[in-house]
């Protein structure tokens, strides 16, 4: 069945409600645009939502996320959607570590303004490191941006392997040696540069979707926003550069000749409906552990893992969650064995007995999380306006000049609605 659009006026066709997609549809709603939002799933969100895990009983995350406090383009999303007076629940956390070889346990407190004293002071970096290893940050901001981590620096000693090492994989999903300075660079750049007021981590402890997803589609409804469920793109025609028709399976929309469209999918998925863009072909994996109990008492809502198979811990009011970024040795093991190892470390980081038996669990192995931040994958990152006239790209895996973050991903949306908007 072909459906000609009928509504009065130009729309904005946004595939996709992830959050590229949900950022969009919100810049375009903002300026006077007619939106209809299509998303191939029954919720919005896409890897950064929460559902109601029924082998634990409760509402968890499909993986823990952070944002940090300079991450303007999440800021401005999440002031637009929230209702005026109304302060994301986002709970401000610390930089915590615990060494799982030795128990040993520490805090980096960095200071608020640019200038960095704190790393002059012992009790506010990293046991056993000088000042001068956090000049490691600089080199990054200054190198050729597809270089590999370890052309420009050494990658070794205690400050790499206990504080950079850990924050980069976390926010590279791929290994730290092998990635691109450029995005870590530019991570540094708007956080590390800016001061500690800048990269003060902030926590959604009450679960992704009340913050980053439920209040945009509220917002979006009450803003005259269309939003179509479980409509997956088939194919997308275009003719001299322009797309002209959106063929969801059961019914094909034409687009009318101001109609535009944001494709704000998977990179894989949007090289399928575009033969011939060039996109990201290499992914990472991410693991999620849920252990579900209460709050262990004293244990901090985030805490940095060392040599452990954990990464980072994050403790919510009725459970814990355990990341493990760059996952991919992990994504055939054994599901229960995987849990129990994790679990034992988990035991040791928050003080209780050692025959502390097993909670009730949940794993979930995401296996092309992200793309591999690796210089070579990001070559192949295409700008917003790569495919097409009236046909703009968002997601994280596009050129955002960050990873795949969720400040990349929003920013993505945003640079994709300014393409619609001032595009002739």
């Amino acid at each position: 069945m072909t459906i000609p659009v009928s509504s009065p006026g130009p729309t904005v066709h946004v595939i996709g409600a992830g959050l590229a997609g949900l950022a969009a549809a919100v810049r375009l709603t903002l300026a006077g645009r007619r939106v209809r939002l299509y998303e191939a799933a029954a919720q919005a969100g896409g890897r950064c939502r929460s559902y109601d895990e029924p082998n634990l009983g409760i509402r968890i995350d499909n993986g823990s996320h952070l944002l940090v406090s300079g991450n303007h383009a999440a800021m401005a999303y999440l002031r637009a959607t929230h209702p005026s007076g109304q302060e994301p629940a986002l709970e401000k956390v610390e930089y915590r570590f615990w060494d799982g070889a030795t128990g040993r346990r520490w805090q980096v407190r960095p200071n608020d303004g640019k200038l960095p004293w704190w790393a002059l002071v012992p009790s506010r970096r990293v046991p056993g490191t000088k000042a001068m290893d956090y000049l490691a940050g600089l080199k990054l901001m200054r190198a050729d941006p597809l270089a590999p981590i370890g052309e420009v620096l050494a990658c070794s000693g205690t400050a790499w392997d206990t504080f950079f090492r850990p924050v980069l994989l976390a926010a590279l999903n791929t290994e730290p040696e092998q990635s691109a300075a450029g995005l870590a660079g530019a991570i540094i750049r708007e956080t590390l540069a800016q001061g500690g007021a800048a990269y003060q981590p902030l926590l959604a402890s009450g679960g992704l979707s009340p913050v980053f997803v439920d209040p945009a589609l509220d917002w979006l409804a009450r803003n005259g926003a269309d939003i179509v469920w479980r409509r997956r793109l088939r194919a997308l025609t275009r003719v001299d550069q322009m797309a002209t028709a959106l063929d969801f399976g059961t019914e094909t929309i034409e687009l009318a000749p101001d109609d535009r469209v944001v494709l704000a999918v998977p990179a894989w998925v949007a090289a399928d409906l575009l033969p011939g863009l060039t996109t990201p072909t290499e992914h990472r994996s991410i693991l999620n552990v849920h252990f579900r109990l209460d709050r262990p008492a004293g244990m901090p809502r985030m805490t940095g893992m060392i040599n452990t198979v954990g990464e980072w811990a994050f403790a919510y009011d009725d459970h814990v969650s355990v990341t493990v970024s760059g996952a991919d040795r992990l994504m055939e093991s054994d599901r229960e064995v995987t849990a129990r190892t994790i679990w034992g470390e988990i035991a040791a980081l928050a003080g209780l007995a050692p025959a502390t038996p097993l909670p009730p669990w949940q794993v979930v192995k995401e296996k092309r999380a992200t793309f591999a931040a690796l210089p070579e994958q990001a070559k192949r990152r295409p700008n917003a306006t790569a495919a097409g006239k009236n046909l703009a790209l968002a997601g994280d895996w596009t050129a955002t000049g960050l990873p795949s973050t969720i400040e990349g991903a929003i920013r993505s949306g945003f640079t994709a609605a300014d393409a619609i908007l001032t595009a002739r």
